[in-house]
C-alpha cells in the first residue's frame, strides 16, 4: 500500500473506505526531465498525483510559447479529463524529474460510480468549485446555513396590518397591546408603515387629533424584500437606503416585517454592529471610531464564509453612508439639493473591501453660488483621510479643482475626452463611467452619465481605443513554473481583474448599461444577450476569485505592513493550496478566452 497524502479535493469527497481504495490501488512514476507522460490524442489510463516536480500542460495547436497553457505541481492532479473524454486534449511533459502516482482508470471509474461527489469534481464548471473554496474557508467558523444562506423568511416578524381608515388612538392601542414599534397600514397602491414616533410626533408635534386616520401619516415608499432573499442582502438594503425596516411582499401582499436589530441579533457576531455604529454616530469623531472598525467587519465576513459579492456590497454601503455622513457634518444643508458628490474607481462599482485611496469629485448645478466651495473641499478632502481614505496620488479627489465643476464644466470635458481618445482622456472616460453618487442630489450625476453615453456608446472607434486597454497586460499563464519563487508571483490585479473589469466597462459603455458594479454589468449584458449566461457567470467567480485572493494580501498586508507589504497586488503561487491554484488556472484561462472575445468584437487583433 503506497502511503499517499488524501486530505485535499477531490479525495475528500470519498469516506474513508474510498481512500484505503486509491492508496492500495495506485503505484508510484519516474518522469524524466520534457518527457511526455501524456500526449494529445492518447487514451487516458491514468489519473496522475503529482508527488514531486512540476508539469506543463501543452497545446500543440498553438504557436511556440502560446502553446503552454497551464502548469501543475506537487499536490496538482491531470489525467482525468482525458479518462472521461476517451482520450486527452493536450499534452503533459515533466518541466524536471518528476514522481508522480498514479491512479488507474479502471479505480478512477469505479469511484466515479461509487461517490457521485467525487465524480461531479472534475465535471464542475469554475463556478461550482469556487463554492466549494467558499465553503472550506468557512469550516470551523460560522455555518454557510447559518449566515450566508439565511433567507428573510427565517427573521422576519409576522405584519401586524390596520386599515388605512384606523384612528390614531386606536393604533397606538395595537401597538402597545403586541408589543411592537411599527404597523403596516393598508393603502390603495399597496401597504405603507407608521412608526411609533410617526403617531408621537402626529400628535404632540403636528398637533392631530386622536380621531384622525392613521394613513395620513404613513409612510408609503416602503423598501421590500421576498421570504426567499438572503437575509444579508437585507443588511445591505437597510444600511443604503438608512432605513430600520423592510417590508415582507409575497404575491403583491405584505407577509412580514424584518427590523434591524433583528438581523443584527441574528449576525450574532459584534462586527456586524458597525452598521449600526456609522447610523448613530453624531460627529466626526464617532463617525472616525465606527469607521476603524471596517476592517474587522471584513475579517468576520472572510473568515465565516460570506459570498464575496455579498460583502462587497455591504462594505460598498458602509463607505457611502460614512462619506455622505461626513459631507452632512460639514456641508451646509443649503448645498445639498444643488452638489453631488460622487466616488469613482472600485469605490464607485462597490468593489472596493478595504479602503483605499480616494476617487471622488462633484458635480455642482449651473446657476449655484458658493463662495467658499473649494476651501469646504479641502476640508472634506481632509476628513476623509482622516476616516481612514487616503488621498489619491493622481489627485482625483474634491480638493483639486479639476474634479469640481458645473454641469457644463463636465460635459465639456466629456466632450473634450471623448474627442482626444488619448490614454489619460480614456482613463478619465473609464473612472467617470463608473462613478456613483454618495451624497447631495444624484439626478446631476445621472444626467452627466446620460451625456456620456450619448457621445461615446455609437462611436466604434472610441470603442476600439477603450477597448485596447483591456489587452495591455499579458495573462499570466505560461509564467507559472517561475511564479514559485518567493519574490516573484501573479499580479492578480493586472492579469486578472483589470481585464475583467475593463473589459465589462467596454461592453457597458458600448450597451448604455448603467450600472456600475462589474457583477451587475455581467448580469445586464446577459439580460441584453450581449453575454451567454454561463460565460458572464465563469467572468463574474473569476472575479471574485481573483479579488479574494487580493483582499487576502491586503489583510496580510495590514498585520504586517513592514513585511510584505510592497507588493499587496502579487500572489505567489506556492503558498496557495492544490484547490486555489486549479482554481487560479482555470479563472485565468476564462480572462484569456473573454481577452480573445473582446479583440475580436472591437476588431483589435489589427491595430
Amino acid at each position: 500500500m503506497v502511503d499517499v497524502e488524501l486530505s485535499q479535493p477531490p479525495f475528500t469527497f470519498l469516506d474513508e473506505e474510498g481512500r484505503e481504495r486509491v492508496r492500495s490501488g495506485i503505484d508510484l512514476a519516474y518522469f524524466d526531465r520534457d518527457e511526455i507522460i501524456l500526449d494529445a490524442g492518447q487514451p487516458g489510463e491514468y489519473v496522475f498525483l503529482i508527488h514531486k516536480g512540476e508539469v506543463a500542460e501543452l497545446d500543440p495547436t498553438l504557436p511556440g510559447a502560446q502553446s503552454r497553457i497551464g502548469h501543475y505541481t506537487a499536490g496538482d492532479l491531470f489525467g482525468a479529463i482525458s479518462i472521461l473524454n476517451g482520450k486527452s486534449r493536450y499534452r503533459f511533459r515533466a518541466e524536471q524529474e518528476c514522481l508522480c502516482y498514479l491512479l488507474p482508470k479502471g479505480l478512477f471509474k469505479q469511484l466515479c460510480e461509487a461517490y457521485p461527489a467525487f465524480s461531479e469534481f472534475f465535471r464542475q464548471r469554475l463556478a461550482q468549485k469556487t463554492r466549494l473554496l467558499t465553503e472550506r474557508r468557512a469550516e470551523g467558523g460560522v455555518t454557510m446555513a447559518g449566515f450566508m444562506l439565511a433567507r428573510v423568511g427565517e427573521c422576519m416578524r409576522d405584519p401586524l396590518l390596520v386599515a388605512g381608515t384606523t384612528s390614531i388612538a386606536e393604533a397606538v392601542h395595537t401597538l402597545n397591546e403586541s408589543h411592537a414599534d411599527s404597523l403596516l397600514v393598508q393603502g390603495e397602491a399597496g401597504p405603507g408603515m407608521v412608526t411609533k414616533t410617526d403617531l408621537l410626533n402626529a400628535l404632540v408635534l403636528e398637533g392631530r387629533a386622536q380621531e384622525s386616520p392613521v394613513q395620513a401619516v404613513a409612510h408609503f415608499a416602503l423598501v421590500k424584500a421576498t421570504p426567499g432573499q438572503y437575509l444579508f442582502e437585507v443588511l445591505v438594503q437597510m444600511t443604503r437606503f438608512k432605513v430600520e425596516r423592510v417590508v415582507v411582499m409575497e404575491d403583491d401582499a405584505p407577509v412580514g416585517v424584518v427590523e434591524l436589530t433583528d438581523v443584527l441579533s441574528y449576525f450574532s457576531s459584534r462586527s456586524y454592529v458597525v452598521s449600526l455604529q456609522v447610523e448613530q454616530a453624531n460627529s466626526l469623531e464617532a463617525l472616525a471610531a465606527a469607521s476603524r472598525r471596517t476592517p474587522e467587519l471584513v475579517r468576520a465576513l472572510m473568515a465565516q464564509g460570506v459570498k464575496l459579492r455579498f460583502a462587497m456590497g455591504l462594505l460598498a454601503a458602509l463607505n457611502g453612508r460614512i462619506m455622505n455622513k461626513a459631507w452632512g457634518f460639514l456641508i451646509d444643508e443649503r448645498y445639498h439639493a444643488d452638489s453631488c458628490l460622487i466616488v469613482m474607481g472600485s469605490e464607485g462599482r462597490g468593489e472596493q473591501i478595504l479602503k483605499t485611496d480616494q476617487d471622488n469629485g462633484l458635480i455642482l448645478a449651473d446657476d449655484l453660488e458658493w463662495p467658499d466651495c473649494h476651501e469646504q473641499m479641502q476640508r472634506l478632502t481632509e476628513t476623509l483621510i482622516e476616516l481612514g481614505y487616503p488621498p489619491c496620488p493622481g489627485n482625483i479627489m474634491v480638493s483639486n479643482p479639476e474634479w469640481v465643476g458645473t454641469e457644463t464644466q463636465w460635459r465639456g470635458r466629456i466632450a473634450q475626452w471623448a474627442a482626444s481618445r488619448d490614454g489619460e482622456s480614456l482613463m478619465r472616460l473609464a473612472i467617470m463611467l463608473d462613478s456613483h453618487a454618495v451624497a447631495g442630489n444624484p439626478a446631476l450625476l445621472e444626467r452627466l452619465r446620460e451625456e456620456l453615453f450619448e457621445r461615446c456608446s455609437r462611436d466604434e472607434i472610441l470603442l476600439s481605443y477603450f477597448a485596447r486597454t483591456a489587452l495591455r497586460f499579458s495573462t499570466p499563464l505560461t509564467l507559472f513554473g517561475s511564479l514559485k519563487k518567493p519574490q516573484h508571483g501573479v499580479d492578480i490585479k493586472k492579469g486578472g481583474i483589470f481585464p475583467i473589469v475593463h473589459g465589462v466597462r467596454t461592453l457597458a459603455l458600448e450597451r448604455r448599461i448603467t450600472a456600475t458594479s462589474t457583477l451587475d454589468r455581467l448580469e445586464a449584458l446577459v439580460a441584453d444577450g450581449r453575454l451567454e449566461e454561463r460565460f458572464a457567470e465563469d467572468l463574474g467567480e473569476a472575479l471574485s476569485l481573483f479579488t479574494e485572493l487580493r483582499l487576502r494580501q491586503q489583510l496580510e498586508r495590514l498585520d504586517d505592513p513592514e513585511g510584505r507589504g510592497e507588493e499587496p497586488d502579487r500572489v505567489v503561487v506556492q503558498e496557495l493550496s492544490s484547490l486555489e491554484r486549479d482554481l487560479l488556472r482555470e479563472a485565468l484561462h476564462i480572462v484569456k478566452d473573454f481577452k480573445q472575445r473582446l479583440s475580436h468584437r472591437f476588431h483589435l487583433e489589427y491595430s
